[in-house]
């Protein structure tokens, strides 16, 4: 029996994004991850796969932070752009996003990487590819997860209330195009990584995240992870 994605999605999200996906593309999607599963060594695993929609629901979705795809060594991805397992250290782009964090809203550096506080928030931590074979970046692209995650994205945009956008990178940010609805804001800029953070520092996302929803009526999102922990 194939591995059904859309049953192992939250119901809210569910419902949102079967309208807008192909059930043929779909269906070979969760083929082709549970093959992977059930052959190689995957991250995250298979039980973290859909932490991102779990922690957000699609009611309380206010910020979108888009990855790539997971971190491929051991222990690290648990289903959370950006994020790592509790006691594990903060990867090179994370330890770049404190910095930055740091700068911009004087929060203190965090020895810690879990931004699950964050997705509690509403703040959906999304890779655009959702699986990856253990030391094989990119190993998962192309196989359909894109498609998945431009529906959560177009899904994002049908809100009416507002939803703050924020895009690092080159590949983020041609997911702009999916943003259509006036009443959002997207907020791009390079990417944390140690290749282009002499271009991310500076930048002050989280400030311009927190404006964005309060122009909007909204609570601001507390990105100290000591103080929302």
């Amino acid at each position: 029996m194939t591995f059904d994605l859309m049953e192992q999605l939250p119901g809210d999200w569910r419902e949102r994004l079967d309208p807008l996906l192909d059930p043929a593309r779909t269906e070979a999607l969760g083929a082709f991850v549970d093959g992977e599963y059930g052959e190689q060594t995957v991250y995250p695993p298979r039980e973290d796969l859909f932490n991102a929609f779990r922690h957000c629901p699609y009611d309380r979705a206010r910020v979108l932070v888009l990855g790539q795809d997971p971190y491929h060594g051991p222990g690290q991805a648990h289903g959370l752009s950006f994020s790592v397992k509790p006691g594990v250290k903060p990867p090179p782009s994370l330890r770049n996003i404190y910095k930055e964090l740091a700068s911009d809203l004087d929060v203190p550096v965090n020895t810690q990487g879990d931004l699950t506080p964050w997705a509690d928030q509403g703040v959906l931590l999304l890779n655009a590819v959702l699986t990856v074979r253990a030391g094989d970046a990119g190993s998962h692209a192309n196989q359909g997860w894109e498609e998945f995650t431009d529906a959560a994205i177009r899904a994002l945009n049908e809100k009416s209330e507002r939803v703050v956008f924020v895009l690092w990178g080159a590949y983020a940010r041609k997911k702009a195009r999916l943003v259509t609805g006036d009443q959002h804001v997207v907020i791009e800029s390079a990417h944390p990584s140690p290749l282009s953070a002499k271009k991310f520092w500076g930048t002050k996302p989280f400030s311009a995240v927190n404006k964005a929803l309060a122009d909007a009526g909204q609570p601001e999102i507390d990105w100290d992870l000591g103080s929302a922990s």
